[in-house]
């Protein structure tokens, strides 16, 4: 890939998380806190897609594993950033299927998304630094 094309995918991957870290906030505002879960695993994935395209030179895979997507990234995380986003993909599945859409919808009580969209938040601005740094 050329320099350029490289820049454009990179652009890409954190304009639309951005537009969809928008969504996120306003989800949650809004008491969707289901689908802003499931928002926040996107914000995620996007911009971690920016950091494996920045990274490597090449498009990024076709994969909504956020563990797959660091790793294709070559990034350092802390045990605790690693522990969320296992469990954050678990709200991609959970949001997405209709046999487990039912029980995360009524788990999804604002008591149990705010640590979870905070935590999102905090790691999604530390990985734009990130992508920006380099």
């Amino acid at each position: 890939m050329t320099e350029s094309e490289i820049k454009e995918l990179v652009e890409y991957w954190s304009t639309s998380a951005s537009h969809d870290k928008r969504s996120m906030d306003s989800l949650y505002k809004s008491g969707e806190y289901s689908n802003a879960l499931f928002f926040g695993h996107i914000i995620l994935e996007k911009i971690l897609k920016a950091l494996v395209v920045q990274a490597t030179r090449e498009p990024a895979p076709y994969t909504h594993d956020l563990v797959m997507l660091k790793d294709a990234a070559s990034i350092d995380m802390s045990e605790a950033e690693q522990n969320l986003i296992d469990e954050v993909n678990h709200f991609n599945i959970r949001a997405r299927y209709p046999d487990f859409k039912l029980a995360f919808y009524k788990k999804c009580t604002r008591e149990f998304a705010k640590p979870y969209y905070e935590k999102i938040e905090s790691f999604y601005e530390r990985l734009c630094q990130q992508l920006t740094q380099k």
